[in-house]
């Protein structure tokens, strides 16, 4: 796994100690200002007018970047799903940001894993750009292939994809309903938009990102914005399979993670 440079991360999250940007005072995306440099998601479900694959677990390869998506067993366009994009961490794949997830039994969810374009998510490196473009065109391939349910659409990360799942769901909260930030360094949205609900676990022993200075203030300035958080500490590192499927299990309200 690469590090992540904490001096970046301490000085992004310090950028945000004053509270988060505004809310944005549109919604619509058909702007030119609402593109990827600013971390807007144009994609929106509708019925699906092509055939996806079937039920389990498949890679792609979408739009010259390897992906993977998991079809839940009993899949049918009958009804609409709840759909979950999971980001991986710094220097994983789209293979690091499933795998997890699935590990404690098949959840009754469509998941959706991108990989980075490059190293890590582009935020990290500057700025929104390349890699907003192709989870938007991932998330209308997917769209057009099964049929998802707009209210029970959530965003999902682990480390750097953890603050990249922070970062695009506050700015897509028209977008994502429920956010889950598992080991997060830092949040830093262009401009805040609806108020989704707010999963955050952090290890108290993480010697990677550390406890005080990255997860638990993220939580309480998110909290100090009036946003819904659930803040669950775990007396583990970086690591993050002891809540990944209860998490889940969070954002499929199957009870308190």
């Amino acid at each position: 796994m690469v590090r992540l440079s904490l001096a970046l991360v301490l000085l992004i999250t310090a950028a945000c100690s004053a509270g988060l940007p505004p809310p944005a005072e549109r919604d619509d995306a058909g702007d030119d200002a609402d593109g990827p440099a600013q971390g807007r998601l144009t994609a929106r479900p509708a019925r699906p007018d092509e055939e996806g694959l079937g039920p389990g677990l498949h890679a792609l390869d979408v739009f010259g970047q390897t992906a993977h998506i998991y079809v839940p067993s009993g899949y049918t366009p009958r009804r609409a799903w709840p759909l979950v994009l999971s980001l991986h961490g710094a220097g994983g794949t789209s293979e690091n940001g499933i795998g997890p997830f699935l590990n404690a039994g098949p959840p009754p969810a469509i998941l959706v894993a991108p990989s980075a374009v490059g190293r890590s998510w582009d935020l990290i490196e500057g700025g929104f750009g390349e890699d907003v473009a192709y989870i938007d065109r991932l998330l209308e391939w997917t769209f057009r292939r099964y049929r998802v349910d707009p209210e029970r659409i959530g965003i999902l990360g682990f480390s750097d994809g953890a603050s990249y799942a922070l970062s695009l769901g506050l700015t897509n909260g028209d977008l994502f309903r429920k956010i889950v930030a598992l080991s997060p360094g830092y949040m830093a949205p262009v401009a805040t938009r609806g108020k989704p609900e707010v999963f955050i676990a952090h290890g108290r022993l993480d010697r990677v990102l550390p406890f005080e200075r990255t997860g638990q203030r993220v939580a309480r300035l998110l909290d100090e914005a009036g946003y819904d958080v659930t803040f669950r500490p775990h007396p583990k590192g970086h690591n993050p399979r002891p809540l990944a499927r209860n998490a889940l299990g969070w954002f499929l309200g199957e009870g308190k993670a």
